[in-house]
């Protein structure tokens, strides 16, 4: 009785990963003979099984069977050109191309028949000077002559730097 209850405590700790290798191989042994009380027979078919598990191993020609039936992987190569690796970029730049030409076509046909927009006008043509943009009220002349004149007197050479 005492045993069993040492057994008991054992498969306790067997089942919480708490036991030794030493303790492991006494329930082995315990669970293998043939004098094991009813109330522990269910566990006996575990420890019997695990043995068994224990027992078998690979063969010498586990691997080369493997292997065998795995087969040889078929590697194919695919060689990357410069060409291909670019493509996309292609296409893409293709596209812009085809949108912004026609998007200058569809522009001209719009404004074919308008007097006040001339496309052609426009294209080609730099602006030297600013551009401002009207509000709808006419500025003060005076003032603005005024502020023309002050800024003038800021604009003076700058004499170059010379060492003594």
């Amino acid at each position: 009785m005492d045993s069993d209850k040492h057994i008991e405590e054992l498969l306790q700790r067997y089942w919480l990963c708490e036991t030794s290798v030493e303790e492991e191989a006494r329930l082995r042994a315990f669970f293998s003979s043939a004098d094991v009380p009813a109330h522990l027979c269910r566990y006996k078919a575990w420890f019997a099984y695990a043995d068994e598990c224990r027992e078998e191993g690979l063969d010498e020609d586990f691997d080369a069977r493997v292997l065998a039936a795995a087969g040889v992987p078929v590697v194919k190569a695919k060689r990357v050109t410069l060409t291909s690796r670019f493509l996309p970029l292609f296409k893409a730049v293709a596209v812009v191309a085809v949108v912004v030409g026609l998007g200058g076509v569809v522009q001209r046909s719009f404004f074919a028949d308008v007097k006040e927009v001339t496309i052609g006008d426009t294209i080609g043509r730099q602006i030297s000077t600013p551009s401002v943009a009207l509000s709808g009220e006419v500025p003060d002349v005076a003032a603005e002559k005024q502020k023309l004149d002050s800024l003038k007197g800021v604009e003076q050479p700058v004499e170059p730097f010379t060492k003594h």
